[in-house]
């Protein structure tokens, strides 16, 4: 009962959903993966315990080369299941892979299918895609109630949620906060800045300073771990800052994360008057992430829906891996996000087109430091009890059948 993953969507490529299929492919008893050339992709398949077939192209299409391809990988791989890391648009090639032999078709649905199913001719591609599979899956309720309209009844049916889990070993208290609070400096003015670089305990592009004063210890810690892009809100943070610093003048906003909003965030924080107070880490890879969440006293995320609803955030991983290293979140209503919280107990859902909002809930929890810990317990109680990769994992194999 071999399973074939293909899928556009998988490490050294970083994201979300890179992330969610390399996991579950942890999950799998038996599995081939078939995905597109990478930058450095021939060094991180080398350490992989299972074969990846990289195609020649930098995106798989369902076109009949591709098809073919994945065809002939089931055959010799003996590869009887098929599941696709993305249902758009791989999906169109489940009838041709049930022809090869597939018995179980497994699509995961992720965030960018719900507008497929709101424009006439992707609409209709979704539909085939639905009907060709056993099962169609979603990543929250909301990408539920959006794609749902687009399926025939029978795919509707045959719908499950599959969410990502969350490492909760990996991502737990005391996985290396200290370090990265190590390596801020208090600035001037009540401030904090970064003052000189380092590469060393996974903190790459933040000063060491202060190290064995203390001072660190004092200096109450906002992060955002994210891609640098205007539908994440970064720029919310930033004019919610001046308000966070009249009611926490030692605090620091710590932007974790590359991305080509960067110059335009910068130019801000310049313009707002807050540059001193915010750190830019630049890109930081995924296995490093846990030691900047460990940091935080608060980690603070208020992603928006932009472009006239087709580009929401349809779930939001980095949340709830705050929630389960013991961090209360403030986050923005958007899609999927409020799946990712216990609004009032594990952290906040605020207006993201608010600053005001976002800045009055983040000062509120870095004044009050009991409530804060009280909720970040109760998030990672949450995370450890509901998101785990060993529930994801045991759903999957059974829409699978192994």
């Amino acid at each position: 009962m071999t399973v074939l993953v293909v899928t556009n969507d998988f490490p050294p490529r970083q994201g979300g959903i890179e992330t969610f299929v390399r996991s579950l492919c942890d999950e799998l008893p038996d599995v081939v993966v078939y995905t597109s050339r990478e930058a450095g992709d021939a060094q991180y398949d080398a350490g992989l315990p299972f074969p990846v077939i990289r195609d020649r192209a930098s995106m798989l299409l369902p076109t009949g080369r591709v098809t073919r391809r994945a065809v002939s990988l089931m055959h010799q791989y003996g590869a009887d299941r098929v599941l696709f890391g993305a249902a758009a648009p791989l999906g169109l090639m489940g009838p041709a892979l049930r022809r090869a032999g597939a018995r179980r078709i497994v699509a995961i649905s992720h965030g960018h299918e719900t507008w497929w199913a709101g424009v006439p001719g992707a609409r209709q591609a979704l539909r085939r895609i639905g009907d060709a599979a056993d099962t169609l899956t979603t990543v929250s309720s909301w990408c539920a109630e959006q794609i749902a309209p687009a399926l025939s009844p029978d795919a509707v049916r045959r719908m499950r949620r599959l969410a990502p889990g969350v490492d909760t070993e990996r991502f737990r208290p005391g996985r290396g906060g200290a370090e990265i609070r190590q390596g801020l400096a208090r600035g001037g003015g009540g401030s904090v800045r970064p003052v000189q670089e380092i590469a060393a305990d996974g903190a790459p592009g933040i000063g060491r300073a202060g190290v064995g004063s203390g001072a660190e210890e004092c200096v109450p810690i906002v992060a955002c771990v994210s891609r640098l892009v205007p539908r994440k809100g970064q720029d919310a943070l930033i004019r919610a800052w001046p308000r966070v610093l009249a009611a926490v003048p030692s605090a620091t906003l710590l932007l974790v994360g590359g991305g080509p909003d960067r110059a335009r965030l910068e130019e801000l924080a310049t313009a707002t008057g807050v540059r001193e107070s915010v750190v830019f880490t630049g890109p930081v890879a995924w296995a490093d992430i846990p030691p900047y969440l460990d940091a935080a006293d608060v980690f603070a995320m208020p992603s928006r829906t932009r472009r006239f609803g087709f580009e929401p955030e349809a779930l939001g991983i980095a949340t709830l891996e705050a929630s389960a290293t013991g961090k209360p979140v403030v986050i923005g209503d958007s899609g999927g996000t409020p799946d990712t919280v216990r609004h009032g107990e594990t952290g906040y859902l605020v207006d993201p087109y608010n600053p005001v909002a976002v800045g009055v809930r983040i000062a509120e929890l870095l004044s009050d430091p009991a409530k804060a810990r009280r909720m970040g317990a109760a998030g990672r109680e949450w995370a450890k009890n509901e998101w785990s990769w060993q529930q994801a994992g045991a759903a999957l194999r059974e829409m699978l059948d192994i």
